[in-house]
This record gives structure tokens, sequence and C-alpha cells, in this order.
């Protein structure tokens, strides 16, 4: 093999592997309450765990209710000891189904958002 196609193929390999990491974007990782999950008892806060460290200022988690009725939460934050962590306590909450719906943006500034239900019985 010539020094020149080595080299080709080198440069290639290594353009491949800048690309696909530069367009890795934060993913949800695991939340508790777990998706689709069923709980005796009604959860005191949701936590969310991505796989990137996140931007505190424009990560948020809302709620939803019996009815789609919006229910008021405190201010996600980002664990300090862990920045791939985002956390929103959560006021009492009655028997029933619920949507938590999240949007959180990585130090690389994509934003991703999505979103999965929980039942409290």
């Amino acid at each position: 093999m010539s020094v020149k196609r080595i080299f080709a193929v080198a440069a290639f390999g290594l353009a491949g592997a800048v690309t696909s990491s530069a367009f890795a974007h934060a993913s949800l990782q695991s939340s508790d309450p777990r998706s689709g999950s069923t709980l005796d008892t009604a959860p005191a806060q949701v936590r969310l765990k991505f796989n990137e460290a996140l931007e505190p200022a424009f990560s948020k988690i809302r709620l939803t209710g019996p009815h789609n009725t919006e229910i008021r939460v405190a201010a996600a934050t980002v664990d300090k000891a862990d920045p791939t962590v985002l956390t929103a306590p959560l006021p009492a909450l009655p028997g029933g189904a619920y949507r938590v719906l999240w949007s959180a943006m990585a130090h690389d500034g994509h934003k991703v958002k999505g979103e999965f239900t929980f039942k409290v019985k």
C-alpha cells in the first residue's frame, strides 16, 4: 500500500470520528419516576439523567396531570455534583396519570426535548 493511500485512509477515518462526535447530542439515559411506571406513592421529584452536561438556563421540566391540567412545578435545577442530572421538586400529587415534558440543552448548544408518562395509584 502506498504512503499516500495510507495517509488518505487515516485522514478519512479521523474526519469520520470527529464528525460523528460533533453531531452527538444530549440524550435522556434514565428517569425517576421511570417512563410508564405505576407508583404506589407519589414521587417527591422528577430526576432526569442525560449522557452530557446540561446548560441550566435552558433546561426545564413541566408536568401535566389528569385531564391534561398543567401542574405548577418549581424550577428545574442541574445537580452541581453531577451536571448531567436535571431535577425538579413536585407538589403533593393525588392518584392519577401524569405526563413529564422536558427540554434540555447540552454544552454543545443543541436543544433536545421529550416526554414520558407515569401513574400514581
